[in-house]
Order: C-alpha cells, then sequence, then structure tokens
C-alpha cells in the first residue's frame, strides 16, 4: 500500500482549467497585474470557490505555474546533463520546442525580471554542470559560464519574441555553431 495519497482526478482537472485559464488571458495580452481571480474562474468555467480551494491567492497560482515550468524545463535538458543523450542536438531542439510551444506565456512571463534570473540561473547551472561532466576547465580560451548564459537567454528571449519565424532546429544550429567550444 502506498504511503503517499493518489490527488484527486477532479482537483487534477479543476487545477489544469485554472492553468490553461491564466494562459489564455495572458495570451490575450492581458498584463499578469490585471489578472483576477474573478477572470480566470470565469475563463475556467469554474466558481471562485473552487479556485481558493486549490490556491490561496493569484500569486499563489502563478508560482505553482513558474516551477512547473522551471521542473518540465529541466526534466528537458537533463539528458545533456547526464551524459545519457546520444544526440545532444535533439535534446537541444526538444527544450527549444517546448520553449516555442508556450511562447506567448515566456513572452510576458520574459518582462518579469525575477522570471528572467531563474531562466539564467537554469542555463548557467546546465552549463556549469556539463562542463563538469566533459571535464571542461575554465581557462582564457573557454568562455566565461555568465557570459555563455547570458548570450542563451538573450537569443532565446530575442527568438520567443521576435524570431519565431526560425524553428527550433535552425535555433539549435545556430546555438551549436555559436558555442562549439564554450559549452
Amino acid at each position: 500500500m502506498s504511503i503517499y495519497k493518489k490527488e484527486d482526478p477532479r482537483a487534477i482537472r479543476s487545477k489544469k482549467m485554472l492553468k490553461n485559464a491564466v494562459f489564455s488571458l495572458i495570451t490575450e495580452k492581458l498584463d499578469i497585474s490585471q489578472l483576477t481571480v474573478q477572470k480566470i474562474a470565469e475563463r475556467a468555467e469554474l466558481n471562485r470557490a473552487t479556485f481558493y480551494l486549490h490556491y490561496e491567492d493569484i500569486n499563489d497560482l502563478l508560482r505553482q505555474i513558474v516551477h512547473e515550468i522551471f521542473d518540465d524545463l529541466s526534466m528537458k535538458i537533463d539528458p545533456l546533463l547526464q551524459g545519457k543523450s546520444n544526440n545532444e542536438q535533439e535534446t537541444l531542439v526538444t527544450f527549444l520546442n517546448y520553449l516555442y510551444e508556450y511562447r506567448k506565456i515566456f513572452a510576458v512571463l520574459f518582462e518579469h525580471k525575477g522570471f528572467k534570473n531563474n531562466m539564467f540561473n537554469l542555463l548557467k547551472n546546465t552549463i556549469e554542470k556539463r562542463r563538469n561532466v566533459r571535464k571542461i576547465q575554465y581557462t582564457r580560451e573557454v568562455v566565461s559560464v555568465d557570459i555563455i548564459a547570458s548570450s542563451l537567454l538573450g537569443i532565446i528571449m530575442w527568438w520567443i519574441k521576435d524570431g519565431t519565424q526560425f524553428s527550433s532546429e535552425y535555433i539549435a544550429d545556430q546555438i551549436s555553431l555559436m558555442y562549439k567550444k564554450g559549452i
């Protein structure tokens, strides 16, 4: 018998509906500061009591959404960190495909410094761990982790906002060409 309590499928469905409502409202160019529990509940076709059953407030919902996003991103790049990926290019494309799929959400989230800092730290930690796995030591010829992470973040932010005509594969090829030596 499992010691973990299985979450009620209705609760899972309600949370998903509320999160999708937030995504829908944000992609309509609604500023995050204009989100209200009423707007979210109406879009999800749920009542406010259901919202408060699952979340303390809008910030709690947004915090959980951001945690899920970073958990998903971490899972996408984990094969690169473990050295388990036979095809690093494919793993990078998978990571970029996730960003592209949720590009409208990322475009809004990137406007917030905290989110941008978290993404920078995710990229920086990924680079550092990859270097450790590959036993790359910092020298004058090896580009600084901070510079690479900042560059990658800049590329991703540009691509999400202005360069969506380029495929994930194309962006992955460009990143690989630029950072062959440093990552």
